[in-house]
């Protein structure tokens, strides 16, 4: 299983890049790995990752990893999102671009399209600033995501959350998607925002769509 979540881990770091969803060695990926979890390592280009350059790091230890490189300096989230969130298996933190407009403005994403159910509540939270890497950026972000699969970052990017990598992934691309439309409607007016009342409505149809009934587009 590990070498497949390698390659898996890897393979979604590049699809980053090649999704512009992020630029050059920003974002990183991680993947909950038995007790403990695999993450993208730091500074590195994603087509000069291989299976064998992702550490590996335990959920409840402290800064101690194995692998032949540093793990990405914003392991903290990481491994706080995976250690207080049993149902997810999956963190993806990029740049991508109308998400990191909103999030240099500190402006939350608010119910102006039902694609926001697919984050867990009925609006995107931006979460406090801090500097990368620190427990405070993590405690921020912590808080920020409770009840919720993503969210924005102040004057730094974006979080997606998903119980799978692929569903990670997933999220961010619905994330930037909707950070888009946002910001395109904003350029015109002031986006007209759903009621309560056609929030549960979708959010029951979205119960009987698709396989599962998973939320999708």
């Amino acid at each position: 299983m590990s070498a497949e979540a390698r390659e898996a881990l890897v393979a979604a770091c590049r699809r980053l890049i090649a999704e512009g969803l992020t630029t050059g060695t920003s974002g990183n990926v991680s993947v909950r790995e038995g007790p403990g979890m695999l993450i993208s390592p730091s500074a590195t280009p994603a087509e000069a990752m291989s299976a064998a350059s992702v550490a590996a790091m335990a959920l409840d230890g402290g800064e101690a990893w194995d692998g032949p490189l540093r793990p990405s300096s914003e392991w903290r989230f990481h491994r706080d999102i995976l250690r207080d969130r049993p149902e997810i298996g999956a963190v993806v933190h990029a740049h991508p671009r109308a998400a990191t407009a909103l999030a240099m403005l500190r402006r939350p994403i608010p119910p102006c399209h039902y694609m926001v159910l697919a984050f867990g509540g009925r609006d995107v939270r931006v979460a406090g600033y801090a500097t990368f890497g620190m427990q405070a950026l993590s405690d921020a972000v912590l808080a920020a995501l409770e009840g919720r699969t993503a969210c924005l970052m102040a004057n730094h990017g974006a979080i997606a959350l998903g119980e799978t990598l692929e569903r990670a992934m997933w999220r961010m691309g619905e994330l930037e998607a909707l950070a888009a439309q946002y910001l395109a409607a904003l350029a015109v007016g002031e986006p007209v925002p759903l009621s309560e009342a056609e929030l549960a409505a979708a959010e029951a149809a979205f119960a009987g769509y698709g396989a599962g009934g998973r939320l999708t587009g």
